[in-house]
């Protein structure tokens, strides 16, 4: 398992948990506004796992859940056997992932190894939007139909999820939201997050793109409620 850091207080990454936060290394997509450049492109030494598990074993009592992030958690292929010790501790756990791996998705909720999913939405599912947004260049179609199988194994999985959108100029737009909206119709909850131009981002030439307004975020939360149960605005 290549973990490339760890938060250790979060109230606001896992709903209704205080948990920490475990950030994984390697990514299957390259967004160019993901602002974990260093994490995706595996350029970070790396933190000992065990010496996390020892620290975890600690905050027994402390903490409740365990969010594991990226980068893209899916690619690491001991995934399942860190959820496995880390509920075996008696944590609840979170799993943060782009849905481009269905297969391990439908395998950690088989194992009953989650406790709660968040997926991204990146884009419509239109080649040449999603590769922009994503970065993916090759058997575009081929990603797109495992991000779809993995909205229907969450639609149908019976556990608490949500799907975010980083909501972006230049890549989102009314159009693109009611694209993704009919991807996910029918889901719980929608998150639409507020772009952020940090200063590590994979696309340097995104620092300079200035995030939506808040009136402008409002009126793509207004067209997602006509998709979803509820939509959350975070970071706006």
């Amino acid at each position: 398992m290549f973990v490339g850091g760890v938060i250790h207080f979060t109230l606001i990454d896992f709903p209704g948990r205080i948990a920490c936060t475990v950030f994984t290394v390697g990514c299957t997509f390259r967004c160019p506004f993901c602002y974990n450049k260093d994490l995706v492109l595996g350029n970070v030494s790396g933190t000992d796992v065990n010496a996390f598990f020892q620290w975890l074993e600690s905050r027994k009592g402390k903490i409740e859940g365990v969010v594991v992030t990226g980068g893209e958690p899916t690619i690491q292929k001991d995934l399942p056997a860190f959820l496995e010790r880390i509920k075996g501790m008696g944590f609840d756990t979170k799993l943060d992932t782009n849905g481009a791996d269905p297969a391990m998705l439908k395998k950690l909720l088989e194992l009953d190894l989650l406790d709660y999913v968040a997926m991204d939405v990146k884009a419509p599912f239109d080649a040449e939007k999603f590769s922009r947004v994503t970065g993916v260049k090759e058997r575009v179609e081929d990603v797109m139909k495992k991000v779809a199988e993995s909205v229907d194994i969450l639609l149908e999985s019976g556990i608490p999820y949500e799907f975010r959108t980083t909501v972006v100029p230049t890549l989102h737009g009314e159009e693109e939201i009611r694209g993704m909206g009919e991807i996910i119709r029918g889901a719980r909850l929608w998150a639409l997050q507020g772009f952020r131009p940090e200063q590590n981002l994979i696309d340097p030439k995104m620092k300079s793109v200035k995030p939506y307004p808040p009136k402008v975020m409002q009126r793509f939360a207004d067209i997602a409620r006509e998709y979803v149960a509820r939509v959350e605005l975070r970071g706006v």
